[in-house]
């Protein structure tokens, strides 16, 4: 059995083959969750506890918003978060991994060193897809106004690589990733649907799904978490929560108005792509 305090009232408990939020009273003596995370865990519970964590977010943040429906211009300004995302990760990741060396944290840093590796260069996925859609990339992702979970994520992941101690970045790692790997084909395609015909606009979803290397790059990370300490998995979980959570929240105020989106992509056209999309159009 392993746990981790997810919030200052939640403790999340993993087993085996569940797991379950323990309501914390503080100071409450007879409460053994309060007690310091023991015991090494094993490969099943720890999985359980991160993608526990996960779960719990996604059950924790606000189901009653409808999203915008979707358009192209949407799914433009949603590229730019997705550029945001990507360009950030490397330079902070491997600020973890230097982090990590100078405090004698080989494994992690050399952890933190292979993923600022693997995601090097995802941002400019996120740029041809823009480009693909008719528009000036690199114009486009300084004028749109970054999607406010976006901001609230690359600031999440910032703070903790500069934190007393960085681990926190390793939890983020891990939670971006799973809940890339939830996103199949089917899901890829009804966006491909929704874009105008012959339009290929989902190279940086594709990469980061599970028809990318995510897979394959989180269960990478998740054999690196297995070895750490008991308090160190915790506190993975505790931000994999966290980063989750802020992934899966959103209000009304954080939808930028498809009139406003057309205002702003409208001089940003790119005159040789929109010919090449209008030539493939019937």
């Amino acid at each position: 059995m392993e746990w981790a305090r997810i919030t200052p009232e939640k403790i999340l408990v993993a087993t085996a083959d569940r797991t379950w939020l323990h309501q914390s009273i503080l100071g409450e003596s007879n409460d053994c969750f309060l007690e310091t995370i023991g015991g090494q865990g094993s490969i099943a519970t720890t999985r359980k506890l991160l993608d526990g964590a996960i779960a719990a977010a996604k059950n924790a943040a606000s189901a009653s918003l409808k999203s915008p429906t979707f358009t192209p211009a949407q799914w433009v300004w949603q590229l730019v978060g997705a550029y945001h995302l990507t360009h950030s990760y490397p330079p902070l990741i491997k600020e973890a991994a230097q982090r990590f060396q100078q405090m004698g944290c080989q494994t992690l840093s050399q952890w933190a060193v292979q993923k600022a590796i693997e995601e090097l260069g995802h941002d400019r996925l996120a740029l041809r897809d823009i480009q693909s859609m008719g528009y000036k990339a690199e114009a486009v992702v300084e004028a749109l106004v970054i999607p406010a979970n976006a901001v609230a994520l690359v600031n999440y992941l910032t703070q903790s690589v500069r934190a007393t101690d960085p681990i926190g970045c390793v939890g983020y790692s891990y939670a971006m990733e799973r809940i890339a790997t939830g996103i199949k084909e089917k899901h890829i395609q009804s966006i491909e649907a929704l874009l105008p015909p012959g339009i290929r606009a989902t190279r940086c979803l594709r990469t980061h799904s599970s028809l990318g290397a995510d897979v394959g790059h989180l269960e990478g990370t998740f054999q690196m978490i297995v070895r750490l300490t008991p308090q160190e998995r915790a506190c993975v979980a505790k931000t994999c929560y966290e980063t989750a959570l802020l992934y899966f929240q959103s209000s009304e105020e954080e939808f930028i108005s498809e009139e406003e989106l057309q205002h702003l992509l409208i001089p940003l056209e790119s005159r040789k792509a929109r010919e090449e999309i209008y030539s493939l159009t019937p």
